[in-house]
């Protein structure tokens, strides 16, 4: 069986990855499409840049701090690591082809996963839902 190649709106990855940033904005969505004609934050294209250049095609790539959730991935970040602030502390995402047109914060969650616990003796009944400290 043959590997499956990953293509994004009929695009290979080799093909986004030589597009311009105006072509890449007219293949995602309109609300991705709007925050790209904007223009694509320039101090987080020059970490990354400076990231590619230190390291190497072998070694492992540096990681880019950012409070920024807000950026949209682009086919130039692809393989990047970023460490994306959640509000209390920094979550590692590694930029896989799968996140295109997607934005960063949508892979460093902010909210804890609710687990209902039991109640203890004498609980009213809405304590149930009482969020523990999973990692």
């Amino acid at each position: 069986m043959a590997k499956k190649i990953f293509t994004f709106k009929g695009k290979t990855l080799e093909e986004l990855q030589s597009m311009t940033i105006e072509q890449f904005a007219e293949l995602v969505d309109s609300r991705a499409r709007r925050t790209l004609k904007r223009g694509v934050n320039k101090k987080i294209m020059q970490k990354l840049e400076n990231a590619k250049k230190v390291s190497g095609p072998e070694t492992e790539p540096k990681v880019i701090r950012t409070h920024r959730r807000d950026i949209i991935v682009i086919p130039a970040m692809i393989g990047a690591k970023f460490a994306v602030h959640k509000g209390n502390e920094f979550v590692n995402v590694e930029v896989m082809p799968e996140m295109l047109g997607h934005y960063l914060g949508e892979f460093a969650l902010t909210r804890k996963k609710l687990s209902h616990g039991k109640a203890g003796i004498g609980a009213t009944r809405s304590s149930t839902a009482i969020a523990t400290a999973r990692g």
